[in-house]
Formats: C-alpha cells, sequence, structure tokens
C-alpha cells in the first residue's frame, strides 16, 4: 500500500465499566490517551484516518480526528460504514452525533447497502485491507469484533498499535516476514 492511513477499531461502550457515561474520569483519560497517540501519527505525516463509525472507540476516534483536523487541515476523515442502516437502532442522541460526523467527513463509503449476517466483519476486514498501521483500543480479550480485527490485522502484515482501555499501556507489534501483504 504506497498511501500510509490509520484505522481505528474499538470496543462499544457496553464492554467498559463506564458504559455510556463518558464524563467518567477513566473515559476522559482514555479519550486523551487516544488523542496523544493520533498527534504522534500525525507527527509522523500520516493523513488518512479510517473508522468503522461504530459507538465508542470509532466515534471518538472519528471525534479526535476531526478536531486534530482544526489545526492540521491536510488530515483526512474516512467513514467506512457496514450498511446504510447501522445507527438506525441507537438513541436519538447518538444519531444525531454520527450525522454531525458524516457531514464532517471527508469521506463515506458503505461496504453494503442493506444489512447483512456479516456486514460488521466485511467492515472490520475493509479498514484493515485499506490501512496500514491498525490502532485498536483492545482489552485482549478473544472474542468480539476487535479481536477479530486485531487478528486479520496480523494475518494481513499490518502494523498494530494497542491501547488497553484499563491501564491504558500501549503494545506495538510490526508485521511478521510470513504474513500476506
Amino acid at each position: 500500500m504506497d498511501i500510509q492511513a490509520v484505522a481505528f477499531s474499538g470496543h462499544r461502550p457496553k464492554k467498559f465499566p463506564w458504559k455510556y457515561d463518558e464524563t467518567s474520569p477513566d473515559c476522559v483519560v482514555l479519550k486523551e490517551a487516544l488523542r496523544e497517540n493520533l498527534d504522534k501519527f500525525i507527527g509522523q505525516g500520516i493523513i488518512h484516518y479510517l473508522s468503522g463509525m461504530a459507538e465508542g472507540t470509532d466515534i471518538w476516534a472519528a471525534e479526535a480526528v476531526l478536531a486534530a483536523r482544526e489545526t492540521h487541515k491536510k488530515i483526512k476523515l474516512l467513514c467506512i460504514l457496514p450498511c446504510v442502516a447501522q445507527a438506525d437502532k441507537w438513541s436519538d442522541a447518538s444519531r444525531e452525533r454520527y450525522r454531525a460526523i458524516l457531514n464532517l467527513a471527508d469521506g463515506v463509503f458503505y461496504v453494503n447497502r442493506e444489512y447483512r449476517r456479516n456486514c460488521m466483519l466485511e467492515r472490520d476486514r475493509f479498514l484493515v485491507s485499506h490501512s496500514t498501521i491498525l490502532f485498536a483500543v483492545y482489552n485482549g480479550e478473544r472474542r468480539g469484533g476487535t479481536a477479530a480485527t486485531v487478528r486479520y490485522a496480523r494475518k494481513m502484515g499490518r502494523e498494530i498499535f494497542t491501547l488497553a482501555p484499563d491501564t491504558l499501556s500501549l503494545t506495538h507489534e510490526t508485521p511478521q516476514k510470513d504474513c500476506i501483504s
């Protein structure tokens, strides 16, 4: 891949101790760590950022990119959506937040028009396939969308940064030589 891009992945609110309470000090600190790591990528000259726009980590990452774009005009937010109906069952406030981000994004791409059984997995694989780096807010569990995305990024030979939501420790994995590119 010639263009460097960072794709974000991570847990939805129900996986965090604070659930949907973004005023929780732990949530505030996690979002600040996300912004600090975004600043490092921007400092490396990376301008393309991909968000799957799920509630929680994906939305926070998208908002961080939009905030950073105010001072770094060249960076681009690309929203990669699993289907048109992704946010249909969310609360009114969450849908408004989602739409506001989509309106400010530099690009919106639908992996599928209609919802289907594997559309979230297809979205996650698209994110990895169209990025050089995966940044995951990930608690290490073996099941779930974030776990599958991290595994797929390893298989595809992507560079992976993992931020543990409980300790805020950051791990970095470089691609293995025997991975598919």
